[in-house]
């Protein structure tokens, strides 16, 4: 039986690596770091972070248990327009970040993962007009090494 992505990364300590690589990356871009910079951002957002990726690469339910559900998610990244140079910024500064998060050097792991990520920004995009839009209850979404779950 083939691993889970989640298992095959190195599970929930590679993704919070992978998370603080990612933001210190994003921080870095002039235009990567904007949605950095408004207040209220939470205190523990790289563990929820890494915490959301375990559970949508096949991990522990951890987040939906005790964090949010995908609408809330949703709801974080929206109303906030179309910010498609903010996106591809990102997927760029993942990109890098999967070399300095130190995740197994493995082709089809670190291109599942970058596809995975690009799905997901595309997932955050959906509702540029106002969080008041987003649907409650949406499910997490998932990702395995043949792409979304359905």
């Amino acid at each position: 039986m083939e691993s889970t992505i989640y298992e095959a990364v190195g599970g929930y300590d590679a993704l919070l690596r992978l998370a603080h690589a990612w933001h210190d990356r994003c921080l870095a871009d002039p235009v990567a770091s904007h949605p950095f910079g408004h207040p209220g951002q939470h205190p523990d957002h790289l563990a929820r972070l890494a915490a959301y990726w375990a559970e949508a690469l096949g991990g522990p339910t951890g987040y939906t248990d005790a964090m949010g559900d995908h609408s809330h998610v949703m709801r974080l990244h929206a109303g906030e327009g179309e910010h498609q140079e903010l996106d591809d910024r990102a997927i760029d500064c993942f990109a890098a970040a999967l070399n300095d998060a130190d995740l197994p050097d493995d082709e089809r792991l670190r291109g599942t993962l970058l596809d995975y990520f690009r799905w997901g920004t595309a997932l955050m995009a959906a509702y540029p007009e106002t969080p008041d839009d987003v649907p409650s209850g949406l499910p997490l979404p998932h990702w395995s090494w043949d792409g979304p779950v359905t």
